[in-house]
């Protein structure tokens, strides 16, 4: 099962950094549990936002070349604010060096400028045909449906206008 995290990318530069949004609302599910009375975002998906953002930061940089990027590791992980519904989780990332399978990065998430998560990741990055040669056609839809979703993720020629016509 594949679920974004992610609303809109706003910043991007390819094998360098990213800043993406969620806009958190009370239509997200898993708030009528999380907690009764007192909703608030789980620290595991802001964490998780953090590292849709970096996999998107990584696809981009190296032009898709891989079908799963992946979270293998997350270190000193640090949780400040509550993320409420109405209010906008700012993610961004960095790259601070990678290999052939792997990417470290340094992440951050805020809401009105205060921290509310921050760690180090590395992310794996493969093709499923790296270990199964018959994966390949899987590998080739997975790359065009995520090139696909980036293109409504990340639209820097549209201007955002907080007016109505």
């Amino acid at each position: 099962m594949r679920f974004s995290l992610i609303d809109r990318i706003t910043e991007l530069e390819p094998g360098v950094q990213i800043t993406a949004v969620k806009n958190l609302t009370m239509a997200e599910e898993y708030l009528a549990d999380h907690f009764p009375r007192f909703p608030v975002m789980p620290g595991v998906l802001m964490l998780e936002a953090m590292t849709q953002a970096a996999a998107w930061l990584i696809r981009a940089g190296e032009d898709f070349a891989h079908s799963m990027v992946v979270l293998r590791e997350a270190r000193n992980v640090k949780y400040g604010q509550f993320v409420e519904p109405g209010q906008t989780l700012t993610v961004s990332a960095e790259i601070l060096r990678e290999d052939e399978q792997e990417t470290r990065v340094k992440a951050h998430g805020r809401v009105d400028g205060r921290v509310t998560v921050n760690a180090r990741l590395v992310l794996a990055r493969y093709n499923l045909a790296d270990t199964n040669p018959n994966h390949e056609g899987t590998d080739r839809a997975t790359r065009k449906e995520l090139r696909e979703l980036f293109t409504l993720l990340y639209q820097p020629d549209r201007e955002v206008s907080n007016t109505s016509a």
